[in-house]
């Protein structure tokens, strides 16, 4: 009996290897989704300590003024060529002083993992993961959740 040089996979060999790519798949995936959603409370909890500390620095460099009226808001600025609002921009309205240095940018109604500010000087943060939102207000000179809780503590622990 002759062999002959083969040039080709088999079925059995074809089938083999994408059973093997699709249980590595099954498993990397949701473990690359987990990640997304850690960098984005990441990046809100950067957010949420350098409001924290921009806030601090305006309130010294308040004092060292002479000037002792409170911090109330971290107000936005709208961008009338996106219709958007511009969210931790200036401290009370005074376009003077800048909050972050690129400011953020509210998200839509329906959006998962962003930034919105609400009324009465409220900014409300969204968990992409779930359905639950944290709500931070300004209050003694402090960037502060409005309600204790595990989602506020995992933002500002």
């Amino acid at each position: 009996m002759l062999y002959t040089k083969r040039n080709a996979f088999t079925m059995l060999e074809l089938t083999f290897v994408i059973v093997i790519i699709g249980i590595l798949s099954a498993v990397a995936i949701p473990k690359l989704s987990a990640t997304r959603d850690d960098a984005i409370i990441t990046k809100a909890r950067t957010t949420v300590a350098a409001v924290r500390n921009a806030i601090a620095t305006e309130r010294q460099k308040r004092i060292l003024r002479g000037v002792f009226t409170p911090i109330t808001a971290v107000d936005g600025t709208v961008d009338a060529t996106q219709a958007n609002v511009a969210i931790f921009d200036f401290f009370d309205n005074a376009d003077n002083n800048r909050v972050l240095e690129y400011p953020l940018r509210t998200c839509d109604a329906g959006a998962r993992g962003c930034w919105i500010g609400l009324a009465n000087n409220e900014y409300r943060f969204r968990f992409p993961h779930n359905n639950t939102d944290v709500d931070f207000n300004i209050t003694n000179n402090r960037f502060d959740c409005k309600t204790a809780g595990p989602d506020c503590d995992l933002l500002t622990q």
